[in-house]
């Protein structure tokens, strides 16, 4: 791999190369977690702290293989429950440091949640890797890229308001584009040194 960093505009046409024949299962996957998400909504704090963690785990292991070019079945939806307790724990803990963060100003707490945004691309990644190590490994990793990381997400703000227009209905081809985008960012992200 270049030494040099893909431009944001290089990481979004490559996810829309890779999703390319794969955008019929890529919409029917959200489709179904958000369904499986929007059960969870009754019980109001059982589904985002214990079901929402696993359902984006099996989003990231899917949107990580078509990023990779490998195969992908809407089974690793699923899969993110295989990894049910690091992922749930993982998201616990970095949403108590990020509520700790906001408690001071605002500005730390949206530092930390960039800081802990490659978790669970991590934890796809590494079987036997703990919560506090994927939290650690990403704050590592995102030193130096949070900015990047943000003007990556805004490129993806003005389809996003368009989608509202759509009744939502846009969201089911824009998560797997801008997944995969974030797919490729982890991806190079990670093969570069630490401090």
């Amino acid at each position: 791999m270049s030494s040099r960093f893909s431009a944001n505009h290089e990481l979004m046409h490559r996810a829309r190369g890779d999703l390319s024949g794969k955008w019929g299962l890529s919409v029917v996957t959200v489709l179904v977690a958000g369904l499986i998400a929007s059960l969870g909504g009754i019980l109001p704090i059982i589904g985002p702290l214990v079901l929402n963690p696993p359902l984006t785990m099996g989003l990231v292991l899917f949107f990580l293989s078509i990023s990779r070019r490998q195969p992908a079945e809407m089974d690793q939806l699923f899969n993110g429950f295989k990894k049910f307790g690091v992922s749930v724990l993982a998201n616990l803990l970095a949403s108590i440091f990020i509520l700790l963060w906001s408690i001071l100003l605002i500005v730390p707490g949206i530092l930390a949640a960039y800081s802990y945004a490659m978790m669970f691309f991590i934890i796809a990644d590494e079987d036997s890797i703990g919560p506090m190590e994927a939290i650690a490994k990403s704050k590592r990793m995102m030193k130096g890229y949070r900015w990047k990381l943000f003007c990556l997400q805004f490129r993806f703000l003005g389809w996003s308001i368009l989608c509202l227009f759509t009744c939502g209905i846009g969201f089911l081809w824009l998560l797997p584009y801008s997944l995969v985008s974030h797919a490729h960012f982890y991806d190079e992200i990670k093969t570069r040194p630490q401090a």
